[in-house]
């Protein structure tokens, strides 16, 4: 086991911005043609950054309310609604994951919302515990026992809370009728899991206020800049397209043997969804929605117009062959392998990209690793 998080860590504790700062490559070197990155990082931080996680407070506390609209009256009218709440967080949270940096490292919040294994497949080989898993055994313990902290900085503590233990207590087999076997030890977990998850978002809220002057002053592109930062994260969340989000359930590093269960939010159905608008959001980052002031115009600055358009151009090819896959993606991975096998080939294209010749061409190094290769 030990083995295996280490690759999570090297995964995560590189979006740390600023508060793990270092020298090195990627100062200024006075090559951008005069590009203004602190307005740049000014966009990002008020345009895009910030309302994003305003954003998702917002749906945490639309769903928290709704919630507890459900477990005070358990029928499958109020679970539907809380379905289709659930969606909408889950896809508010993939347009956050891009921004896993400063305030969400220190709060760790991918790791206690959305943990996906850390690219590391270690724990592939009998199914259990991979990529985007839901550790029921854990909640089912915590359940009885009523005896469980949320905070522990383990496994299975990731894998019972967040989305995944959402997926499971609410949508999961049999979900209305375990609510009516010891009740109250599992509404009070549920409720417990949902104001984890909101604490954590209102922790990072509040913290980005003290950050932003932080993040638009430093310029550099070195180890730690916010613009490394940015393009390492970038990266990483291709990295999990390619391995926990769809490379892994397909059967990619299992020898063709597909783990459809394994899929993101697996009982709520919306796996395909996530995968497109996680991508959706990616280029939003590079291109900073076409304001003009985006890692794809500081690319520009560098003379190197052309990559940023066959970036561009590769992540609507992407979504394009993501678009193509019908949600249950855990259906469409064995009845339309083809067409996954499509979208797969896309994403490594572009990962390479991303990883190779954006961060070359930027100066930045990509200082996260996963064991599968690329």
């Amino acid at each position: 086991m030990k083995k295996a998080f280490m690759g999570f860590l090297a995964a995560t504790v590189i979006t740390a911005g600023v508060f793990c700062s270092k020298s090195g490559n990627g100062d200024d070197n006075g090559n951008d043609n005069g590009f203004d990155k602190t307005a740049m990082l000014t966009n990002y931080a008020d345009q895009l950054i910030i309302p994003a996680y305003q954003s998702l407070q917002e749906k945490v506390n639309g769903f928290q309310a709704l919630a507890n609209s459900f477990l005070d009256t358990r029928s499958t009218a109020n679970q539907q609604a809380l379905l289709e709440a659930y969606k909408q967080l889950h896809l508010q949270y993939t347009r956050v994951e891009a921004y896993n940096l400063g305030p969400a490292v220190v709060a760790s919040l991918e790791v206690y919302l959305n943990y996906n294994g850390g690219l590391d497949y270690n724990f592939a080989s009998n199914g259990e515990l991979v990529g985007f898993s839901i550790d029921s055994t854990t909640i089912e313990n915590n359940i009885s026992s009523g005896s469980y902290d949320l905070s522990l900085y383990v496994r299975n503590s990731f894998y019972a809370q967040g989305f995944a233990a959402l997926n499971y207590l609410f949508f999961g087999p049999n979900a209305i009728a375990k609510f009516n076997t010891n009740t109250a030890n599992r509404v009070k977990y549920a409720k417990d899991v949902i104001h984890r998850m909101k604490s954590l978002v209102d922790r990072i809220n509040t913290d980005w206020t003290a950050y932003r002057t932080e993040f638009i002053s430093n310029t550099r592109t070195n180890v730690g800049s916010p613009i490394g930062n940015m393009i390492n994260a970038m990266a990483y969340e291709l990295d999990v397209l390619k391995g926990p989000r769809i490379g892994w359930p397909f059967g990619k590093q299992s020898n063709g043997i597909a783990f459809p269960t394994k899929v993101e939010a697996y009982f709520a159905g919306n796996s395909a969804a996530l995968a497109q608008e996680s991508m959706r959001n990616l280029k939003k980052v590079f291109t900073a929605n076409g304001s003009g002031k985006g890692l794809s115009d500081y690319l520009i600055s560098l003379d190197k117009a052309e990559l940023a358009s066959q970036v561009t151009a590769q992540f609507d090819l992407l979504i394009s062959k993501l678009d193509m896959l019908p949600d249950p993606l855990s259906t469409t991975i064995t009845a339309q392998p083809a067409k996954v096998e499509e979208a797969y080939k896309e994403i490594q294209k572009l990962l390479t990209l991303i990883k190779t010749d954006v961060a070359s061409a930027t100066g930045v190094q990509i200082t996260f690793m996963d064991n599968d290769g690329d």
